[in-house]
């Protein structure tokens, strides 16, 4: 592990997986502690310089405070620099929405790939992401870790029953020591719209992939949710380009991703 520190001071840890090619860099999503991007990274390391960091707050990362999406875009920035002073960017999930804020705000980019950025497209959907963002903000303000949890995943389109089985499962504590960064991923997407003003500034060319069905965990999603949301972000930047994995999952299996990303940031 290395650290390298942020402009206000917080350190943000990073793992370097494999030492030759362009740097990658590997931004991940909501409740991911980095871990989830490693498989990924290891199916990208033979032809890339991939470096898998951790967001602050989570892992080995500091926090502090107060949180602006500015000082992740500077953490990015921070981890860009030590790696090399350039890089291609992959983003999961709310992880593609701060790629292409860091993008927008002029960081050493080349190339951008994002997979699954949840984007509300609809007064209903956008009304339930208000509400989302107010309840979390009660939540975690009462030290309510729990609930943030549920609420999260009830918006994520998880059934009650399965947010049962999370919350018996093992994995639930680390969740909940990650639950505070929901915050940061929610700030991170904004009003839940595509932000059409900060996608139309990026220049670069930027890859947009979705799965083919709904991931079974989010079947409570409309209908080719995130298939929808990457065609109305596209219609925003200057260069976009989409590809549907056939496969289902939120997360996507990085051996039939890992392929599509490397034709890609290869140009």
């Amino acid at each position: 592990m290395a650290h390298v520190t942020s402009a206000d001071g917080t350190p943000i840890g990073y793992d370097l997986l494999g030492d030759e090619g362009p740097v990658v860099v590997l931004v991940s999503g909501g409740l991911d502690d980095g871990s989830e991007s490693r498989p990924l990274g290891e199916h990208l390391a033979d032809a890339f310089t991939v470096v898998a960091y951790r967001r602050r707050g989570r892992g080995d990362s500091g926090d502090t405070q107060p949180y602006a999406v500015e000082r992740e875009v500077e953490d990015l920035a921070a981890v860009i620099d030590a790696t090399g002073g350039r890089a291609h960017l992959f983003g999961a999930s709310s992880g593609g929405a701060l790629a292409l804020s860091a993008a927008a705000a002029g960081l050493p980019v080349d190339r951008i790939a994002v997979h699954e950025v949840p984007y509300q497209l609809d007064e209903e959907m956008l009304g339930a992401w208000r509400a989302y963002r107010a309840d979390l903000a009660a939540a975690l303000g009462a030290d309510e870790p729990d609930q943030a949890l549920r609420l999260f995943m009830r918006l994520a389109g998880s059934a009650d029953a399965d947010i049962a089985a999370a919350e018996a499962a093992p994995v639930w504590p680390a969740l909940r020591a990650l639950a505070p960064t929901l915050a940061y991923d929610a700030a991170c997407l904004g009003d839940g719209a595509p932000p059409a003003d900060l996608l139309a500034a990026v220049a670069q060319p930027v890859l947009l992939t979705t799965g083919a069905t709904t991931d079974p965990h989010s079947a409570g999603l409309p209908v080719d949710y995130f298939g929808a949301a990457a065609d109305a972000a596209a219609a925003h930047l200057r260069d976009a380009r989409r590809t549907t994995l056939e496969v289902a999952g939120h997360v996507a299996d990085p051996a039939l991703l890992a392929p599509v990303l490397t034709e890609f940031f290869h140009g």
